[in-house]
């Protein structure tokens, strides 16, 4: 099996907003921010293939289906559909996707399930071949959203999925689509039932697993949200949001699992380190996957 980071359309959003109760002058270290106080942020997916002899796809980015004026409004940087030209840069259409995992449906890791926006032109949806993955929470937060984020949902997605005949609604560890070869987690501190599929790696004795990739998705962004404390001003759930992320690394450190970054300009794959005062960090990261084994 081998695995690429597949780039999709980038965004700049509000450095406070992204980095929760953390001050200006720690996080303005770790991301630059511009003269709007706006930070760099990338919305990458990892291809897999062939897994569970199948091509799949961990999320689509935000795309290009939003109108002009919101575009602008949530900082989208290219209005062309980039997660399309890197897909053929790697050698795939999305006609060739066999399965897409979602691990929430907020606009900015589901929007590139769509065309490119076209006006007077409905929605459509992309990967006419591919079955949809979803967890049960998350499908039920995006079909009736809280008011406090539903600006971050495509009204007219849940439709478009149900109509396809192609989506699966998971809540378990496993789905029908990928069977063991993916393990999902869960966390509800950023958003009810996100899913952060683990691509598993070798079994060793006792029958754990070791080595592998996790789709880190909103649990953590990137590299700065590695430290426990640090979260978003997006997160439902701050304290939750915490604890489960270091119930998460600390399983990721114990069975060297490596973390996929979905938002992070810089670095695609990194591994788990803990120093002695027991901060978590990362090492070995690598800005770019093209065509690579997977880690075991």
């Amino acid at each position: 099996m081998k695995l690429w980071s597949i780039i999709g359309n980038s965004q700049k959003l509000d450095g406070g907003a992204m980095f929760g109760n953390a001050p200006r002058a720690m996080w303005e270290r770790w991301s630059p921010p511009d003269e709007a106080n706006r930070i760099e942020l990338a919305c990458r997916a990892l291809l897999a293939t062939p897994l569970a002899g199948k091509t799949v796809l961990f999320e689509t980015g935000i795309g290009a289906f939003f109108e002009p004026k919101l575009r602008e409004r949530y900082g989208v940087q290219e209005d062309r559909h980039v997660l399309l030209e890197s897909l053929a840069e790697a050698g795939f259409g999305h006609e060739d996707i066999d399965v897409v995992v979602l691990s929430h449906l907020h606009f900015d890791h589901a929007g590139g399930l769509f065309a490119p926006w076209q006006e007077g032109e409905p929605p459509r949806l992309l990967f006419p071949n591919a079955t949809f993955v979803v967890s049960a929470a998350c499908w039920d937060r995006a079909r009736a959203p809280h008011p406090r984020d539903r600006a971050s949902f495509i009204p007219e997605l849940p439709a478009l999925l149900e109509a396809t005949g192609r989506l699966e609604i998971v809540d378990g560890t496993h789905s029908n689509a990928l069977g063991q070869a993916v393990r999902f987690h869960y966390s509800d501190g950023h958003t009810p039932g996100l899913m952060l599929a683990e691509i598993v790696g070798p079994e060793r004795a006792g029958g754990e697993h070791h080595g592998g990739v996790v789709f880190c998705a909103d649990l953590i962004p990137g590299r700065p949200w590695v430290h426990v404390p640090i979260t978003m001003g997006y997160d439902r759930n701050a304290e939750l949001l915490i604890d489960e992320k270091r119930e998460f690394l600390e399983d990721k450190l114990a069975r060297n699992v490596h973390l996929f970054f979905t938002h992070d300009p810089g670095c695609a794959l990194a591994q788990v380190v803990r120093d002695e005062r027991g901060r978590y960090g990362t090492t070995h990261e690598v800005a770019e996957l093209r065509a690579r084994v997977l880690p075991g």
